[in-house]
């Protein structure tokens, strides 16, 4: 069973930049019915983008059903899949004169950081040195562990805002240097949370986006809302007027 796929609206802008991205998408939150994939999920959960664009079809939510059952019964088996599709990416980038990128939580929040290979005893991270990762989360410890330099120089974490409640968890991120990322109805502000705010729909490639001086704090990574977060009224969508 291929694991990665390439041909995503969220990664798509990247080519235009020379990078192929490999994403992979399971069933979001408790959705399989089998385990939970987002942990920490909150008010996002009502505006995930998991049924947007080629997810609304049936079979693309089979697919994802059918890989997140593959995760939590026979975890080692999953891992070893990722490293042969991680590897056939970067030989596919390589034919087509561009450059690998990987993001393993596309409607996910999973500790692949931690995860290993078990043939290689490694973390995919680890095993592709040369390829950037990255991810978005709203594990707090995940993303102050990153903007401390705690994880593979390779992989870059995004921290999400989900609404009001884990704002003060954003400050803590930013303090550290990391970077958050915000939602937004309509334009994006020119600030928040006192930072300035990169567009972050101008590509997925989160670790292009410029990163904190030592010392210094991190920047807001803007984000207007798509698919269901359009209608959104419980404070995940944040309306950049007020």
């Amino acid at each position: 069973m291929k694991l990665l796929g390439t041909n995503s609206a969220k990664t798509v802008k990247g080519e235009t930049l020379s990078y192929l991205t490999g994403i992979l998408y399971l069933s979001p939150s408790d959705l399989s019915g089998v385990g939970n994939v987002c942990p920490w999920a909150g008010t996002c959960k009502s505006s995930c983008l998991n049924s947007a664009g080629r997810g609304a079809f049936n079979s693309v939510q089979a697919s994802r059903l059918k890989k997140t059952r593959f995760f939590f019964t026979n975890r080692n088996a999953f891992m070893e899949q990722l490293f042969e599709d991680c590897k056939a990416l970067v030989r596919k980038a390589k034919r087509a004169g561009m450059l690998p990128c990987i993001r393993l939580n596309g409607t996910s929040d999973l500790a692949f950081h931690r995860l290993l290979v078990p043939s290689k005893g490694e973390t995919l991270m680890q095993c592709f040195p040369d390829v950037p990762f990255y991810d978005y989360t709203k594990s707090v410890k995940k993303a102050l562990d990153n903007a401390k330099g705690l994880h593979s120089a390779n992989y870059t974490v995004v921290f999400s805002r989900d609404s009001h409640s884990n704002e003060a968890e954003c400050q803590q991120v930013l303090s550290a240097g990391g970077n958050v990322s915000v939602v937004f109805r309509d334009a994006l502000p020119p600030t928040f949370f006192h930072r300035p705010v990169l567009d972050g729909d101008l590509h997925d490639l989160r670790f292009l986006d410029r990163r904190a001086r030592a010392g210094r704090s991190g920047f807001v990574i803007g984000l207007k809302a798509k698919g269901k977060a359009k209608k959104d009224k419980s404070g995940f969508v944040v309306d950049a007027a007020n």
